[in-house]
């Protein structure tokens, strides 16, 4: 048996370039690794130094009007300036160059980091919520006034943070998860700036705990989602955008191809997902033909980073036999 490869990069300013090989699979990918940008850079460190600045504020205001509102925006604050900064880490350090032991370099840095950064907004959100519950229970005294006048100013620096990090084109689920907590800071924001208007002009302390479970709540449904998405990605499962058995019949759909078998669509980080598969083609003049078809076939799907070994026969029977 047989098999023809053929190797094809693409990146950015460089011309196309096409080998031929003898070897055991055929390959083909066009696609460039896309970590998080030098622009998403500048926007996380912007982000992060505008967050442990207001943080500070938050916590003083905090003790001192004794708001578990603001006490909570502070927290939030507390895990963004953990999460920016390790963001903006992993962001530079995601696109040192690939080596022979890891050859997709540490893309996937990005997705850990945006797990880390859902997970810790979960724990937070589920600590804050005792304490909201316990402070309705039993409310304590407030300074209405002092937590007004820092909640309007931390709205302000979440406001300007989160324009800072608003999903952009191309944008990573590290950057995302980044933009989450920011986000998650804003809506906090407003509810402690809701929560000290009724306290001043009603004497109601219950708005203070309940703006604080409102808030924490609506950031738990972003932080659950962002987890459950790079879990995805580190499991390699298929992405939710694309169907495996349409990509199936796609590639059967292709001249000279007579049975797809062991077929694989993951993410390898974001923006850049991957096939694998083997195809039975018997006429191997046709190999190379249907290496390039099977390439320009799965670009509709986003699909950058392609494998494909061809096989005159299949393998299955024996492929099931060393994996048993």
């Amino acid at each position: 048996m047989s098999h023809t490869r053929l190797v094809r990069h693409r990146h950015p300013g460089a011309h196309d370039r096409g080998h031929d090989h003898a070897g055991g699979h055929a390959h083909a990918h066009g696609h460039a690794h896309r970590p998080t940008g030098p622009d998403a850079g500048r926007r996380l460190r912007w982000a992060l130094a505008i967050t442990i600045a207001f943080l500070v504020a938050e916590v003083v205001g905090g003790w001192l009007s004794n708001s578990l509102a603001l006490l909570a925006d502070a927290g939030h604050m507390a895990t963004d300036a953990g999460a920016l900064g390790l963001s903006l880490f992993v962001s530079w350090f995601a696109r040192q160059a690939s080596n022979s032991r890891k050859t997709f370099g540490y893309l996937r840095l990005e997705i850990l980091a945006a797990f880390v950064n859902g997970t810790s907004l979960l724990v937070i959100s589920g600590f804050i919520c005792w304490e909201a519950v316990s402070r309705l229970r039993a409310p304590e005294p407030t300074a209405g006034g002092l937590m007004l006048a820092v909640a309007v100013a931390g709205l302000v620096a979440n406001l300007v943070a989160a324009w800072l990090l608003r999903p952009a084109p191309g944008d990573s689920l590290n950057v995302r998860g980044a933009y989450l907590h920011v986000l998650g800071d804003l809506l906090g924001s407003v509810g402690t700036v809701a929560a000290a208007a009724i306290i001043g002009l009603t004497g109601w302390l219950a708005a203070d705990p309940i703006a604080s479970l409102v808030t924490t709540l609506l950031i738990v449904r972003g932080a659950w989602s962002l987890v459950r998405e790079s879990v995805d990605v580190l499991l390699e499962a298929t992405p939710a955008h694309i169907d495996c058995d349409e990509v199936r019949e796609v590639l059967l759909r292709l001249p000279g191809v007579q049975s797809v078998h062991d077929l694989h669509v993951w993410t390898v980080t974001s923006g850049v997902v991957a096939m694998s598969a083997h195809a039975v083609v018997p006429d191997e003049e046709r190999h190379q033909e249907v290496l390039e078809l099977a390439h320009a076939a799965m670009a509709p799907f986003g699909i950058g980073h392609i494998t494909v070994q061809l096989e005159r026969a299949s393998l299955l029977h024996l492929e099931r036999h060393q994996h048993a």
